[in-house]
């Protein structure tokens, strides 16, 4: 699950215990080598798809941590990235594995529930960061990625369809939250890291309340399950102008 050069037991214990800015903080320099970054198929997949969909000026990487999604809006917008992140250990290393080439890149630490931005962006994405937020902090979340968004950019971020309750997956996953429910109630800080209060259904009724024309696209390189729906997709929605 983790490689060599990923986190010791010891270490994942120490950053659970944490707060989620100081545990990532602590996590930051072995990330990369960790099963919670992004794979590279599914950002390339993600790159293509908004290719497709394009073109975009500005972009702007939405909890970039050490900077994976900031690599796929390189290759989609023509001016401008931004990555921003809480974490200052996660930015200091995206920093280091940018390359020189491509649009102007920047980093920013702030907190995405009150981005500093005005509505300067054609794109927004963000990847594997919405299990850090409580169901009911998404709106808040939502309207701010609206409030950065010129009118008719585009939201996207993958969603990856939920295991089903007879698979090992979904027991694993379910007992992981169960357990950091426990800890949150139990010790302080909290560390928010759940993988099934992320509903689509939920979020696409949000995203449409707040003022988002909403797609869903399908990547059909991560196939079909056994009823013919995508394993994987992605939300792109649009600000209404």
């Amino acid at each position: 699950m983790f490689s060599p050069e990923g986190p010791s037991l010891r270490e994942l214990a120490v950053q659970a215990l944490s707060s989620v800015e100081h545990g990532y903080d602590l996590l930051a320099p072995k990330f990369d080598h960790t099963p919670f970054r992004t794979p590279a198929p599914l950002l390339d997949a993600v790159a293509a798809m908004l290719g497709r969909v394009g073109p975009f000026d500005d972009g702007l990487d939405l909890c970039c941590g050490t900077g994976a999604g900031v690599e796929v809006l390189a290759k989609v917008c023509r001016e401008s990235v931004t990555g921003v992140d809480f974490s200052a250990g996660m930015l200091d290393v995206a920093r280091e594995r940018v390359t020189s080439g491509g649009p102007r890149v920047s980093w920013v630490r702030g907190d995405a529930r009150a981005l500093p931005f005005a509505s300067a962006f054609d794109l927004v994405v963000s990847f594997g960061a919405f299990g850090h937020f409580l169901p009911r902090e998404l709106p808040g979340l939502f309207e701010q990625v609206h409030s950065v968004l010129r009118p008719g950019g585009c939201f996207a971020f993958p969603v990856v369809a939920p295991p089903r309750p007879t698979s090992p997956a979904y027991w694993m996953l379910s007992g992981f939250d169960a357990v950091m429910k426990v800890r949150n109630a139990v010790w302080r800080p909290p560390f928010v890291m759940y993988y099934r209060d992320f509903q689509l259904g939920h979020v696409r009724m949000e995203l449409e309340r707040i003022g988002f024309d909403v797609d869903l696209y399908a990547l059909p390189e991560f196939g079909h399950r056994g009823d013919g729906s995508p394993r994987v997709r992605v939300v792109a929605a649009r600000r209404l102008p």
